[in-house]
């Protein structure tokens, strides 16, 4: 199934609806699903119960993209932001002056938690984010959680997997290597924008594209201005999504409406390719720029950058105190 949440173009903001589409790509289209509200609670239920909503749909009007506004597939309760491909991992790196992934990568699958209400919908523009000169996008692949998991094996790990759908992890880059100088964050660096969607995609819809491992291996692109700039496989992915929710899960809890993603595929950023070309070539993004990002099988997201917001506040620096030596 292909699960998207919209509202029709004539409805206010804040009204949702769930619905199911058919023919991805520029023929695709959209039949309500009736009674449906809660997109995750029905990637949770049994294939059967969902098999009966699907034919439900069957007898509701057939909606094209004109009808309707696509919005976030779901809002996160929480969001994690995996480091998975490894020649991702390398570009950065050598833009840093180091050799390549440190050896700590390895060892474990590193996250970081994101800022979860500030999804955007497949098709949305995305204002510039102030303060920055150096934005830019990060093509991955996401996962809908849809059951709550704790201390689970990868094994058990699959059946809290709902769904998968594309994100654009936005990223303001002048201003995270700012922040990421005190040892924390990103935080205002990335929390401007995270782009979800264009909708959930069963994992059954998706079992021919496993490789031996169990991998997910789909193509993955984006495009800016309609140029490719980057393109990768999923299937590179150091960790699979099972053995993510498996590490996220340890001594912790991951929870029903969560989405964990990937991480940046390789030529995936524009800092990337910066770090391998120690020049900024292909420039930051600007007002008015369109990027779309492909991933096979769970379909495309296309979003305009908008002009910044004017009203944001100015940011306060901190009181400064005398310092006070302290002797030994």
């Amino acid at each position: 199934m292909k699960l998207a949440a919209f509202r029709l173009t004539d409805e206010p903001d804040g009204t949702r609806h769930v619905g199911l589409v058919a023919d991805e790509g520029p023929g695709w289209t959209l039949r309500p699903l009736p009674g449906v509200d809660d997109l995750t609670a029905l990637l949770a239920a049994p294939a059967a119960e969902r098999a009966a909503v699907a034919a439900g749909a069957a007898r509701t009007e057939v909606l094209h993209p004109s009808d309707v506004v696509l919005l976030p597939p779901v809002h996160p309760v929480a969001m994690r932001d995996f480091l998975t491909f490894e020649a991702h991992v390398d570009g950065m790196e050598r833009g840093m002056g180091n050799p390549g992934p440190p050896a700590e990568w390895y060892d474990a699958p590193v996250f970081l938690f994101m800022a979860p209400h500030a999804v955007t919908g497949p098709y949305d523009d995305v204002p510039m984010p102030p303060d920055t000169e150096r934005l830019d996008f990060e093509l991955e692949i996401a996962a809908v959680i849809c059951r709550d998991a704790r201390d689970v094996t990868p094994d058990q790990a699959r059946d809290a997997i709902g769904g998968y759908c594309v994100m654009n992890d936005w990223s303001a880059r002048d201003v995270q290597g700012r922040e990421m100088k005190l040892k924390l964050g990103p935080s205002k660096g990335k929390d401007f924008a995270t782009t979800i969607g264009p909708w959930v995609v069963t994992p059954d819809e998706l079992d021919a594209h496993r490789d031996v491992d169990g991998f997910l291996d789909l193509a993955m692109s984006v495009v800016v201005n309609g140029e490719p700039v980057g393109a990768d496989r999923s299937g590179h992915m150091g960790w699979s999504f099972e053995q993510l929710v498996s590490h996220a899960s340890r001594a912790s809890c991951v929870r029903a409406g969560e989405v964990l993603a990937s991480g940046t595929c390789a030529s995936g950023s524009l800092a990337e390719s910066w770090g391998r070309a120690g020049a900024f070539v292909p420039p930051p993004l600007q007002v008015g720029d369109v990027v779309e990002m492909t991933i096979e099988g769970l379909g495309t997201l296309r979003n305009r950058v908008a002009a910044p917001n004017k009203s944001v506040a100015a940011v306060a620096p901190a009181r400064r105190r005398p310092r006070t030596e302290v002797s030994s």
